[in-house]
């Protein structure tokens, strides 16, 4: 088969003998974003979240999960239909995954002749170039994925990635065509890829050179001005040193003649962006050009004298005779850095907020705010550099030591110090601040002033130093928020991305060793957390030690083995310094608020692991620490995150960056002894087993509630007012309760250890979530088995018994109901005892043994009776029903099916009205009354949706097929098999996955019908 992503989506067979591809676009919207999602990745599996996300974006409906299933199988049916095999698209442990050859993708082809342009091209093996581009551009049709909704972040970078590529396959094409001599005809070509891209200096250099070599110098020139004027507007920079080498030969050459070279780059890298490039000299320009900018990092150039001739309209203060005589212009900006990687879009976001001009409101004002080593500073600086032509009055840079040794600087010191560095006498300098603050605003008033200010402790201390009014603008770095600068632009600064960390690595040790050992790079990036501090770190201890592989520093780095802070150090570099900055600012802090935080961060230490809420944190900080409880603790976090000491991946949660973790970790190692580190962590513990056993109440009415235990949680737990609500909290907090499980076991706590296995039912029924949570009730029983813990192990035999039932696993889990009936009756435990024979009697019931199952079933609803337990009696009343249709009492069974509905219907529990519409379904299949079990089960299916339930719906898709295929509607039975097929496979459903591919088998082959016999 043939697919294509260069242009609008296509999918056909393999080219026809004389070339033409039968490859045709697809008609629905979702179902190319759907094939995209999956060629994005070919051969991978694709988790389904992930394609979710391509075909709905950021908000699915509730209906995605199903809905996904369908476009599946619909995507399958199109493979088959255009001559392809639809079993290519397989269901995956984690999603789908489409398996594709490399030379079936066009944009697959497209890349492979990429790189060999591009290894020709570093040679300067020109014929070779024009081949290799020739057919790398023959492949595209229009721009990627033309037709495709680029909802996904996946596709949209895809999209870009390529159309990026094929701008620069164009570079290399037209540098071969130009080193050849093949000038002739590329100036009107080049012009359109020019206009089409102002900022792409590539193509504006070739048509330089092509319209000088076809004796158009004058249009040569313009389009270098016209450039650079471009580029200088919009970006405050230069033109690249090739672009500029170029314009040199242009005039340098005679009139009408070649230049001296056809091509500065022929036997280089495509060139670098102008801001990672070294600093060229400005060219010489005409007297009607405008004087060129220093481009960045470059040191500042003063102007010539004011009543020179290019100080006329050069838009300095000298042009304006109201403003005040030149004073001294202080260049105070620290070293921009070389190999500054990445942040396009945060410098771009600086640039456009600090040159926008105040129109007589307060100056432009930005803060960069970050965690410690992720970048601030150094942004600022390159940002400042760019913008250096944008401030002829000067730049004033000052680090205000708001976290580091030394104490914070105050304002009025450094007030001083700028007006001094302005040419005021310091002898005029009032001894009050605020005194002097009037005398700043008015020194700096009608100036165009940069005003770097780094490493600000808080807003109080920025406020005093920022310009009443005027033409200046100030760039303040802080590791806090600094939310009491009204008007400000916030930038917040995260981690970088995984492209731009592993660019950052290459450019510090070595691009050949990066690429070398891609996999051990990945593990040294996965330990510095995406952090350039981290990053510049472990790049400069392998450029130190040529020796080194990466390997061996990703193995020192390694974060299973811990201590990656001790290895993150290098020379006066240490991540781990830069971490304890900011929390000893807070420790020492002269505010009640910023000391509590940071206790409570020594605290949190104990938990670097997932997410936690405020009601959790107030679990884990005890109500000596948080005795406002949930509201307080979410002021303690709130107050972490302003500080970059925490991060909020959404609303409600909060959580440590990896290394932030590890170092609050050591913290607390360090800072709570065990008397005080364990009861802490049991308070935790403790809220999860709670509120597990909440989320169960919700999810499983029907399940048997456990022992209340001795102790009461030290928070709240949620209250959940439907099942969504409970369903929804337990798959936010199912990786923090597993924790909690290990940390149970690890601790020594049966009592807390099986409460939190047990409390998983809920969510385990409705997902069906069996494996794994076998594992965890196993874990536990082997806890509650080793401390002796009889009520642990009954309970523990008793859940296992469900898992394993659930997963068809009928031996196990008949031995551990029998061992569970043991420990309740030993110990007089009724409930527990009523909970067991409801399952023996299910279980019989599934190894089809009905009249057992309905006499153990007739005992636990007598007992249940008893106890005035009328949840169980409803689930009783549904598995006695069970019973009666397979013992050929149809009529009994709809009676018990009819008593236990009502009864979920009255409490609106929706995974129990569920599963009682199934079995009602079952029942009237089996009474010849499928037109009927289809609305039922048609109804089980909407409320499963709503529960966002895809496992459980595989069972109810194949009843759901056999009562379409009962009341004749084959095409109806056969979508319905082959949905329930696919999730089987998704789910790892075997029995399931059986009883489909029989279905679907009955369809192709159909055998006699077997019409039951109904008891007169």
């Amino acid at each position: 088969m043939r697919f294509g992503l260069l242009g609008t989506l296509a999918v056909g067979p393999d080219p026809a003998p004389d070339g033409a591809s039968a490859a045709r676009p697809l008609g629905s919207a979702k179902l190319r974003a759907l094939l995209a999602a999956l060629l994005a990745a070919p051969g991978r599996p694709v988790p389904a979240e992930g394609l979710r996300a391509a075909l709905w974006g950021d908000s699915p409906p509730p209906t995605a999960t199903a809905s996904l299933h369908n476009h599946v199988a619909r995507l399958r049916r199109v493979l088959a239909e255009r001559g392809g095999d639809a079993s290519r698209l397989r269901a995956a442990t984690s999603g789908y995954l489409l398996v594709v050859e490399a030379d079936e993708i066009d944009a697959q082809v497209f890349r492979a002749h990429h790189a060999a342009a591009r290894a020709a091209h570093r040679i300067g093996d020109w014929p070779a170039v024009l081949r290799e581009t020739a057919a790398a551009l023959a492949l595209w049709r229009g721009d990627p994925l033309a037709d495709v909704p680029l909802l996904a972040d996946v596709l949209r970078a895809l999209a870009a990635h390529l159309a990026e590529a094929r701008l620069l396959t164009l570079e290399w094409r037209f540098d071969a065509e130009l080193a050849l001599g093949r000038h002739q005809g590329l100036a009107a070509e080049l012009a359109g890829l020019a206009a089409a891209n102002p900022l792409r200096e590539t193509f504006h250099r070739q048509l330089m050179v092509a319209l000088h070599r076809t004796h158009r110098q004058a249009e040569a020139l313009t389009v270098y001005h016209a450039l650079r004027r471009t580029l200088v507007d919009e970006l405050g920079v230069e033109p690249h040193p090739a672009v500029q080498t170029a314009y040199r030969e242009i005039l340098a050459a005679p009139t009408g003649g070649p230049t001296a070279a056809p091509n500065a780059e022929q036997h280089a890298e495509p060139p670098q962006p102008p801001s990672a490039a070294p600093a060229p000299a400005p060219v010489p320009a005409p007297a009607s050009v405008p004087a060129p900018v220093p481009p960045a990092g470059a040191p500042p150039v003063e102007g010539p004298p004011a009543e020179g001739p290019a100080a006329a309209g050069d838009g300095s203060p000298a042009d304006r005779p109201d403003d005040p005589p030149r004073r001294p212009r202080p260049a105070q900006l620290p070293a921009d850095i070389p190999d500054f990687t990445g942040r396009a879009e945060a410098l771009d976001t600086l640039l456009r907020a600090l040159r926008e001009e105040p129109g007589g409101h307060a100056p432009p004002l930005v803060v960069v705010s970050g965690m410690g080593g992720v970048g601030k500073t150094a942004l600022a600086v390159r940002a400042a550099h760019l913008l250096r032509p944008l401030f002829p009055d000067g730049q004033l840079y000052a680090d205000l030591r708001g976290f580091g040794a030394g104490g914070a600087r105050r304002p009025g010191d450094l007030i001083a110090r700028f007006m001094a560095d302005l040419g005021v006498d310091g002898r005029l300098m009032p001894d009050d601040p605020d005194d002097r603050a009037v005398l700043w605003r008015d020194a700096v008033h009608g100036r165009r002033v940069l005003l770097v200010l780094d490493n600000a402790a808080d807003a109080a201390q920025v406020a005093p130093l920022l310009p009443g009014g005027g033409r200046s603008a100030v760039l303040v770095t802080s590791r806090r928020t600094l939310a009491g600068l009204p008007g400000a632009v916030r930038l917040p600064l995260g981690p970088l991305p995984e492209p731009e960390q592993r660019a950052l690595l290459a450019r510090v040790c070595g691009e050949r060793r990066v690429e070398a050992e891609p996999g051990a790079a990945a593990g040294v990036l996965a330990a510095c957390g995406g952090l350039p501090l981290a990053l510049r770190i472990a790049g400069a201890r392998l450029a130190a030690r040529p020796t080194w592989t990466v390997g061996a520093l990703a193995e020192r780095l390694d974060v299973r083995a811990g201590g990656r802070l001790h290895a993150l150090a290098a020379g006066g570099l240490a991540v781990r310094d830069t971490f304890a900055m900011s929390y000893l600012a807070m420790r020492d802090s002269p505010s009640a608020a910023e000391r509590a935080a940071a206790a409570a961060f020594g605290v949190l230490g104990l938990w670097p692991g997932p997410p936690l809420g405020p009601a959790a944190t107030a679990a884990l900080l005890g109500p000596r620490r948080c005795p406002g409880g949930p509201a307080e603790a979410e002021d303690l976090l709130e107050a972490l995150v302003d500080a970059h000491l925490l991060e909020t991946p959404r609303p409600g949660t909060y959580a440590f960056h990896d290394l932030v973790g590890e170092y609050a970790a050591d913290c607390a190692a360090r800072g709570l002894p065990p008397e005080r580190a364990r009861p802490a962590l049991r308070r935790l513990v403790l809220w999860y087993a709670a509120a597990l056993a909440a989320s169960a109440a919700a999810l499983t009415p029907e399940a048997h509630p456990l022992p209340a235990a001795a102790e009461e949680p030290a928070a709240p737990v949620p209250e959940f007012a439907s099942d969504e609500e409970a369903m929804a909290w337990c798959v936010r907090e199912l990786p923090a309760v597993k924790e909690a499980l290990r940390v149970a076991v690890a601790a020594g706590w049966p009592d807390t250890a099986w409460r939190l296995a047990a409390g998983l039912i809920g969510y385990a029924q409705v997902y069906w979530w069996t494996g794994e949570w076998a594992d965890c009730l196993e874990l536990a029983m082997a806890c509650v088995t080793e401390h002796g813990d009889a009520l642990g192990q009954g309970w523990m035999h008793s859940r296992l018994g469900v898992a394993y039932g659930m997963s068809k696993r009928f031996d196990l889990c008949e031995r551990h109901l029998i061992a569970a009936r043991r420990f309740f009756e030993g110990s007089g435990d009724l409930r527990g005892l009523a909970a067991t024979l409801t399952n023996l009697s299910a279980l019989h019931w599934g190894t089809g043994e009905y009249r057992l199952a309905l006499e153990y079933g007739l005992r636990s609803l007598e007992l249940h009776r008893s106890l005035g337990d009328d949840d169980r009696v409803a689930t009783v009343l549904g598995n006695l029903g069970d019973c009666h249709i397979f013992l050929g009492a149809p009529e009994a069974a709809e009676e018990c099916f009819a008593q236990a509905l009502a009864a979920w219907r009255a409490r609106g529990s929706l995974v129990s009205i569920a599963r009682t519409l199934t079995s009602l379904g079952e029942c009237r299949i089996a009474t010849g009354r499928p037109a009927e079990a289809v609305e039922a089960l048609e109804e089980t299916l909407a409320v499963l949706r709503r529960l966002g339930d895809s496992a459980t719906g595989s069972d109810v898709l194949e009843t759901l097929a056999r009562a379409h295929l009962a009341r004749g509607d084959r095409a109806a039975a056969r979508s319905c098999w082959q949905e329930a097929l696919d999730r089987a496979l998704h789910h790892r459903l075997p029995q399931v996955e059986e009883a489909a591919r029989r279905g679907l088998a009955e369809l192709a082959h159909p055998v006699p019908p077997v019409h039951p016999v109904h008891p007169a």
